[in-house]
């Protein structure tokens, strides 16, 4: 028992896999999908737009939501990365749930995204423009606002304990919380669309701040404390 006991003690922390891999599968995934659908109809476009845009565009269509569906699974595996690299630091914070909560609700929206824009796309030709506009809407809200919501929750949760443990230099956790805040407040969209420009701004905002995370996030506690004392000499 007392064996056991010592053995148990003797064991490293398990900060999980490199947590920048995820994080950079997740980027080339998002960036690849935007530039795949960098054409697609705008918000306010008209539902016969829409869906002439569909089935002029299927194999464009295909394609980005192929991609934004692939870029949910690293940013699930980065958010569970995330979650067990700040238990292993002792974090028992709320901080840490919020992380992993808004990494996989973010990473459901995505998913919810692509699979209204890969129905938008299958449309025939005889369909209803108001159902290629409803179609369109499902997809931009999920994956636009409603992602962006989520994604600042991740965000918040990470920044808040990077802040109060100091994981994170101070500025990079006020910059992260002003993204959460974009976040959230792009949510304001589904009452005024002159709000949408937050969507973007979180989108490859919070990506940045998510490499930047990724590589300055530490793995034990000894590089905390040997990072505090970096900082106070």
């Amino acid at each position: 028992m007392n064996t056991q006991t010592t053995a148990r003690a003797g064991r490293r922390p398990q900060s999980g896999p490199p947590l920048l891999v995820p994080v950079l599968a997740f980027t080339a995934l998002t960036i690849a999908y935007v530039v795949a659908n960098r054409s697609t109809p705008h918000p306010d476009a008209s539902g016969a737009e829409v869906l002439r845009y569909a089935q002029d565009h299927g194999t464009a269509i295909k394609a980005g939501t192929f991609l934004l569906l692939g870029s949910a699974f690293p940013l699930t595996v980065a958010a569970g990365v995330l979650y067990r690299r700040l238990r292993a630091l002792g974090i028992t914070a709320p901080g840490s749930a919020i992380t992993l909560a808004g990494g996989i609700l973010a990473a459901g929206m995505l998913a919810l995204s692509a699979m209204f824009g890969w129905a938008g796309g299958r449309l025939p030709a005889d369909a209803s423009p108001a159902l290629a506009r409803a179609l369109a809407d499902l997809s931009f809200l999920s994956g636009g606002p409603a992602y962006a919501a989520t994604f600042a929750l991740l965000v918040a949760g990470l920044s808040v304990t990077g802040l109060l443990a100091r994981l994170l230099p101070r500025p990079m956790c006020w910059v992260g919380l002003a993204i959460a805040l974009a976040g959230m407040a792009g949510t304001l969209t589904l009452v005024g669309s002159g709000f949408a420009y937050l969507v973007p701004v979180v989108r490859f905002g919070g990506l940045l701040w998510l490499i930047a995370a990724a590589v300055m996030m530490p793995r034990t506690r000894h590089e905390v404390r040997s990072r505090d004392g970096a900082a106070a000499e």
